[in-house]
């Protein structure tokens, strides 16, 4: 199980430099997901209110989670919004495995935007 984890931080880690290179700073775990919220809404505003960070996050999280089918996209409200519908349980895990979990997902969700451009 060390193997899997020292490729997930060997990738992780190749993910934040690329997002280091591209903003000029390293993003953690929510910086990351927060911009694929803003990847998946196309939600441009000047300020953000802290519940709206928060329903980005959400789509984010559930957008990676539809990769390995926990989630489907059941379609776009009015404002452009995804809205998604949990189809399958997550595992229970420790904290620390939720957020390698969450990882795996993010980076496949990267090579995958990669490959479709």
């Amino acid at each position: 199980m060390q193997y899997v984890t020292d490729d997930l931080q060997q990738r992780w880690w190749a993910l934040e430099a690329s997002l280091v290179e591209r903003f000029g700073k390293k993003p953690d775990l929510e910086a990351v997901l927060f911009l694929i919220g803003l990847q998946e809404t196309s939600f441009i505003r000047e300020k953000i209110s802290k519940e709206q960070k928060q329903d980005l996050m959400h789509v984010a999280v559930c957008t990676v989670l539809a990769q390995s089918g926990y989630y489907i996209l059941e379609g776009k409200d009015e404002e452009g919004w995804p809205h998604f519908k949990q189809v399958k349980e997550l595992p229970p895990m420790p904290l620390p495995e939720q957020e390698n979990f969450i990882k795996d997902h993010v980076l496949l969700y990267f090579q995958q935007m990669e490959s479709n451009s």
